[in-house]
């Protein structure tokens, strides 16, 4: 005998009133809904959450109280800005509502959307003894799709994800990445009833007992590590930049290649004289080769060091202070080529010509910074190649008119870098 076909009956709940600070949510459904069942799952939109536990706040400008839920700004474009709000999600203007409140107020979401549906649970089970999962409801814009729909922004009694990794599906192809958002998928099935105008903000779901368990809608939310897009473009930008610290210490894990080769290719947008390429980047991706590099180097500085007169003791401290370049897993030889200057045969202009290329140089190397923070990848610019370059060009076979510029160590990490002090912008300005 062939098995039913799946089904499930999704309605939208009628009868409820109007609600009001102080209300008791959870006796005015049970009131409107007498006939639930164990395994039902009841859609309820945050806006009435909201309003029952007191949400409403008096507000002379709904910017202002988006500011004041916004913990990051994620991207902004014009007036619109997508933001991380309080309770940890990434949405438009921090879910704060102007619409179906009086004017002159907003309604803020719920402070803990996950407590709010365990309370409605705990509630409706004693009223009625049913064993039912709640889940809160906002609506959200998606990224890469047009169109708005209502997702779970808290749950309680409902196993919000369907983790399928490990199973195989109907072909015996293993599933490896197949994590299915139940709760979102509820709460845009109820949204077809209850709609956005129809003075239905509830909606109940029969036939799907078999979702109920454990869940809440935190974990919904994807981690910061995970997200790959945590950021707007220019805000990705912004952030690469300020975020950008010089890091001495660095786990064994591999340096990707790619990523390397990607911030060179940032690195050479950089602006240059006379529309010069001056950037030149020589990768030491080999161990013997870095190796062979440092130990070089190093023997020309306690070279230069003995005939400056500094002792043993000092010229060991000053040998292990450069030591971050053996730390790093992957080291960058920066190179500054003068292809194109302009020579004028008078020294303070051929100077200054030679600056230019010098700060075009600094251009380059700070957008291959930069770059590699975007990769997650951190790094030190250190400038000991400079001071033998002649050593540098010899071991690494160079053309005698490549000038290296310092070593970039690339790696990931070890620990967290210590804070920057504060540095106010206006500190830096003049106007005239």
């Amino acid at each position: 005998m062939t098995a039913p076909a799946p089904s499930y009956e999704v309605r939208a709940l009628a009868g409820l009133p109007e609600i009001a600070p102080g209300d008791d949510l959870a006796r005015l459904i049970a009131d409107a809904a007498p006939d639930l069942r164990d395994g039902d799952v009841l859609l309820v939109t945050s806006k009435i959450v909201s309003k029952a536990e007191g949400r409403i706040v008096a507000a002379d400008s709904r910017e202002a109280a988006i500011d004041a839920e916004t913990v990051r700004v994620v991207a902004r474009r014009g007036t619109l800005r997508i933001v991380e709000n309080r309770q940890g999600l990434v949405m438009a203007a921090a879910g704060v509502d102007a619409s179906n409140t009086a004017a002159g107020t907003v309604l803020l979401l719920p402070e803990d959307p996950d407590a709010s549906a365990r309370a409605l649970r705990a509630g409706l089970a004693r009223l009625l003894s049913v064993d039912v999962g709640v889940i809160v409801t906002d609506t959200f814009g998606r990224p890469w799709r047009n169109g708005l729909t209502d997702v779970a922004i808290g749950a309680a009694g409902v196993r919000v994800l369907d983790d399928l990794r490990g199973g195989t599906d109907a072909h015996g192809n293993p599933l490896t990445a197949t994590v299915t958002a139940t709760a979102d998928e509820l709460a845009a099935a109820g949204d077809l009833v209850k709609g956005k105008a129809t003075g239905c903000p509830v909606a109940v779901v029969r036939g799907l007992g078999h979702v109920l368990g454990e869940g809440a809608g935190r974990d919904l939310v994807r981690a910061p590590a995970d997200d790959m897009f945590r950021l707007g473009t220019s805000e990705a930008v912004r952030e690469a930049v300020t975020q950008r610290r010089t890091v001495r210490a660095f786990t064994d894990e591999p340096v990707d290649p790619g990523a390397v080769r990607r911030a060179v290719a940032a690195a050479v947008t950089a602006p240059a004289p006379h529309h010069t390429t001056p950037w030149r980047f020589v990768l030491l991706e080999s161990e013997a080769a870095r190796t062979k590099l440092l130990d070089a180097m190093r023997d020309a500085w306690i070279a230069d060091l003995e005939r400056d007169g500094k002792s043993a003791e000092s010229i060991a401290k000053r040998i292990r202070r450069g030591d971050v370049l053996r730390r790093a897993p992957y080291l960058v030889v920066p190179c500054l080529v003068t292809d194109g200057a302009h020579h004028y045969g008078h020294a303070r202009r051929d100077a200054a010509e030679r600056e230019m290329f010098v700060v075009a140089m600094g251009a380059g190397v700070q957008n291959f910074l930069v770059a590699l923070a975007g990769e997650r990848l951190g790094s030190a610019w250190v400038s000991s190649t400079m001071f033998c370059r002649d050593v540098v060009r010899e071991v690494l076979g160079l053309p005698a008119d490549w000038d290296p510029m310092g070593a970039v160590a690339v790696g990931h990490a070890a620990g967290a870098p210590a804070e920057r002090p504060a540095r106010e912008a206006s500190a830096f300005i003049e106007v005239r």
